[in-house]
């Protein structure tokens, strides 16, 4: 091979390895590590630990422990602190991975974006205040009869209010694209249920969910951002005397 041939194709294998390191390096920017995502991570880390517990723990034990940590409305006026707290320790159902694609696609780029503090708090504002709101209907719709009164003690435990908020949250501060696409998505997720009806609880809850993180837009907006690379500045040239 010639010198110019030679250095053609170094010249093309440089252009396709220029090409080939944008992508890469966004691929890496989205993945979560422990450094960007200690939320996220150690969030999931805990709903792994409880969700094998409840599937390889003693029975009784996990009912016990689950009906403790239920939002019913008996539950919340009793001890309110105690079971909003832990319902958010247990996923609804027995598997996992689920929650572990939720989490990577909402939680953890939110965290990125503002930081662990305030995506914990846009994840506990949804997770709380939709809890309570859609306990409030379940209350109000047994005073009226429309609910039995066994409907107070049905089991409420899991974190997608959190999920749905965080979703919501994400949105406002995407490119108007993203944000669009992420709203679009929300909203066919959330009508389907709307509509299956099956759920009151999560019929109100996870709309409610979504709307707390849209409520969120402005204060997350307001506060500082992470940058989602870390830029480094050259170094500069010595100066020749």
């Amino acid at each position: 091979m010639t010198a110019n041939g030679s250095g053609r194709a170094a010249a093309r294998r440089d252009r396709i390895a220029d090409r080939m390191r944008g992508p890469l390096r966004a691929l890496r920017g989205a993945l979560p590590t422990p450094r960007r995502n200690p939320f996220a991570l150690g969030y999931l880390a805990l709903l792994l630990g409880t969700t094998l517990f409840a599937r390889f723990g003693d029975p009784q034990l996990v009912h016990r422990l689950q009906a403790l940590s239920s939002t019913d409305v008996h539950n919340l006026a009793h001890h309110p602190v105690l079971a909003l707290a832990a319902s958010g320790l247990w996923v609804a159902g027995p598997v996992w991975t689920p929650y572990l694609w939720a989490f990577l696609l909402t939680v953890a780029p939110l965290e990125r974006r503002v930081g662990g503090r305030r995506a914990a708090g846009v994840f506990a504002a949804g997770h709380v205040g939709a809890t309570l709101l859609s306990q409030a209907v379940v209350l109000a719709a047994v005073a009226v009869r429309a609910l039995p009164v066994d409907a107070l003690g049905d089991l409420d435990i899991g974190v997608s209010y959190g999920v749905l908020a965080s979703l919501g949250a994400l949105a406002g501060v995407l490119p108007p694209a993203a944000r669009n696409l992420a709203l679009g998505i929300a909203a066919v997720l959330v009508g389907e249920q709307f509509l299956d009806g099956a759920d009151l609880v999560t019929g109100i809850g996870h709309p409610a969910a979504l709307l707390i993180g849209i409520a969120l837009w402005r204060p997350l907006r307001r506060g500082p951002r992470r940058p989602l690379r870390r830029r480094t500045v050259p170094a500069p040239l010595p100066v020749r005397a």
